[in-house]
């Protein structure tokens, strides 16, 4: 049986990042979310699959990067309210924001990451 017979998949990722402001009402710490505030947020988008058989990968990594290029183009320097198709502002919204604009050219994503380290907090989108 060959190798990549045997119902092995493989999970690729691409890290990015990108520092936006924004706004959120909300109940708890509220003063300083109403403000205008910035972040710097991380991002991973993962793409799971089987290798090509002539090209031998899941996807071009080339590929995945320009994609995601496109996206954080969206998203870096931005005031995130003003964002068309985003919504509120929160990790929830900016995980399914980058699976919604990528997923046409990125059929076989499996998770989009969105993080804010220097605060801890942290979003997963898993697709099953």
């Amino acid at each position: 049986m060959e190798f990549y017979e045997k119902a092995i998949r493989y999970e690729l990722s691409q890290k990015f990042y990108f520092e936006a402001a924004h706004t959120l009402d909300r109940k708890i710490d509220s003063e300083g979310s109403r403000r205008i505030h910035g972040h710097t947020y991380h991002a991973e988008v993962f793409v799971r699959g089987v290798p090509d058989d002539k090209s031998g990968m899941v996807i071009d990594l080339g590929k995945l990067r320009s994609e995601i290029d496109l996206i954080r183009d969206l998203l870096d320097h931005r005031f995130l309210d003003d964002v068309p198709g985003l919504g509120v502002a929160t990790l929830e919204s900016l995980c399914a924001f980058i699976y919604r604009n990528l997923s046409r050219a990125l059929p076989n994503i499996s998770k989009v990451r969105v993080e804010r380290p220097a605060s801890g907090d942290r979003c997963d989108l898993t697709l099953d």
